[in-house]
């Protein structure tokens, strides 16, 4: 093959070589929720999958020293995410609101959406927020 058709045939294939990254890279990045008052940038922590808090708004951040927190900026919000199948993340997650941490999934449903749930112990008295991504 010639190198012009090598390249060519590269340059065909990128496309779709975008399309084919993993749901779990397209987990990482900036989501808000869904009152915009929150940003929270998923990341790898120590190997796993944490949601960090990089923005959020005035009443968030009263309500969250309201709740017990201090410090909301910088709070991880999702912590100790694991992928249990494609596109599907088991962890904590902590609500600020009232300083307390429970069981979470966070499910994606497209490359700009996702479903972050919430559960008391034995999936009971669940929640669940549609987040979008920050672009």
């Amino acid at each position: 093959m010639t190198r012009s058709v090598l390249v060519s045939m590269m340059l065909l294939s990128a496309p779709a070589l975008a399309q084919d990254a993993t749901l779990s890279e397209r987990t990482y990045g900036t989501w808000k929720n869904p009152k915009n008052s929150v940003h929270v940038e998923a990341q790898e922590c120590d190997g796993k999958m944490c949601g960090v808090v990089v923005w959020a708004n005035d009443k968030a951040k009263a309500d969250a020293r309201r709740g017990g927190t201090d410090q909301l900026i910088g709070r991880q919000l999702f912590q100790d995410f694991e992928e249990q199948q494609e596109g599907r993340w088991k962890g904590k997650v902590f609500v600020p609101d009232i300083n307390r941490t429970f069981h979470g999934t966070v499910t994606i449903i497209d490359a700009d959406t996702l479903e972050g749930k919430g559960c008391l112990l034995g999936g009971i008295g669940c929640k669940s927020q549609v987040w979008t991504r920050v672009k």
